[in-house]
């Protein structure tokens, strides 16, 4: 599936090279996650799966704001207008948000999640799919779920594989609300970024970082690194093995072993 760039319905592309940029594009509604900006977004990394050309997504939010969660309006009106059995609209429509956490996380590029105003519910939970992520000190992130009579039911894996039990229990139970700092401090957020200027420093960092690394290494890196709280150590070994068999018996995996033997960048890092 070829990934269209420019303005779509809720979300806008950008290509630079092997670096996407997803922007969010509702900051009207703070970059609420409606089931247009769900549906596009599982899109585009269905799209990613078998895309070795990307090695970099950026998911930023328009007008400061990354994503303050689920769109209460649009939630609300599903379950009233639809004919459907309302619980059966509401099992759905959170299902299909897992099914979107679950792509961010097992995306085959670093994806990188950059916060800026505030990252609530579902926010909070692209905010631990990703890889790395970025935020302003004075971000705002919070699970309130509970405290509007439901539950972080999708959210709740990235939140506790990202800041273990303990720290997911408080902030889940208490619907608290942590600035960036915090979240640095907890390991939500991997570096603090000032202003846009420093957030543009950082982001170029990364992809320098990045470029030096094979695309399908990078693909086999996640599949192991999301494998190792899931596999008993004997399941572990098997298929820790079968992913690195995967990798260095490519064109890709050959090119970095003669690389390092004859003191070159390989071919995927481009010129120095």
């Amino acid at each position: 599936m070829e990934i269209a760039t420019g303005q779509h319905e809720a979300l806008a592309l950008a290509r630079r090279g092997m670096r996407l940029d997803v922007l969010f594009t509702r900051p009207e509604r703070r970059n609420a996650m409606s089931a247009a900006l769900n549906r596009e977004m599982r899109a585009l990394f269905a799209a990613l799966a078998d895309d070795r050309s990307v090695r970099l997504v950026v998911l930023r939010g328009a007008g400061g704001w990354f994503c303050s969660g689920g769109d209460m309006r649009e939630r609300d009106q599903s379950l009233h207008d639809q004919a459907a059995d309302p619980r059966v609209a509401a099992r759905e429509r959170n299902r299909l948000g897992g099914e979107l956490f679950r792509a961010v996380n097992h995306a085959p590029q670093v994806v990188v999640a950059v916060v800026e105003g505030a990252a609530m519910g579902g926010g909070f939970g692209l905010a631990c799919a990703a890889d790395i992520t970025l935020a302003r000190p004075d971000a705002q992130f919070a699970m309130p779920e509970a405290s509007i009579g439901v539950a972080p039911a999708q959210i709740a894996p990235y939140v506790v594989r990202r800041l273990g039990l303990s720290q997911a229990r408080r902030l889940a139970l208490t619907a608290a609300r942590i600035d960036g700092r915090e979240a640095a401090s907890l390991g939500l957020a991997h570096h603090l970024c000032e202003d846009d200027a420093a957030i543009e420093a950082r982001l170029a960092e990364i992809e320098r970082a990045v470029r030096r690394c094979g695309p399908g290494a990078l693909a086999g890196t996640k599949r192991v690194l999301n494998a190792a709280s899931l596999l008993d150590d004997a399941a572990m070994i098997e298929f820790a093995a079968e992913v690195f068999a995967d990798c260095v018996t490519t064109e890709e995996g050959i090119e970095g072993t003669r690389s390092f033997l004859e003191k070159r960048r390989p071919a995927w890092a481009g010129e120095a």
